[in-house]
């Protein structure tokens, strides 16, 4: 898949996958479609927005409260992703 240049452009003119591009190697948080929320360091991520990320916590709402778990690595399925949010540490406690 070809990406248009932004050399000179504004920043809001950035394509989707381009903005995930620029996220590669910087922390990202992730909210599912499910009651989870990830944050982790971006490895890479393909055209479906599937992804990889090391160093990872991630946050489950359960009926017995918040559960945090940490894992080295995951790979998410972009199907499964909501929102993405670049340069955050996480859900607001």
């Amino acid at each position: 898949m070809a990406m248009a240049s932004t050399t000179g452009t504004n920043p809001s003119q950035l394509l989707p996958l381009e903005l995930v591009d620029k996220c590669i190697g910087s922390r990202i948080h992730i909210v599912m479609k499910s009651d989870k929320e990830i944050v982790g360091t971006l490895l890479g991520f393909d055209d479906f927005v599937n992804m990889v990320l090391e160093d990872v916590v991630e946050f489950e709402n359960t009926p017995e409260g918040r559960r945090v778990t940490k894992l080295e690595q995951i790979l998410l399925n972009g199907n499964n992703i909501t929102m993405l949010i670049p340069g955050s540490e996480g859900p607001e406690i």
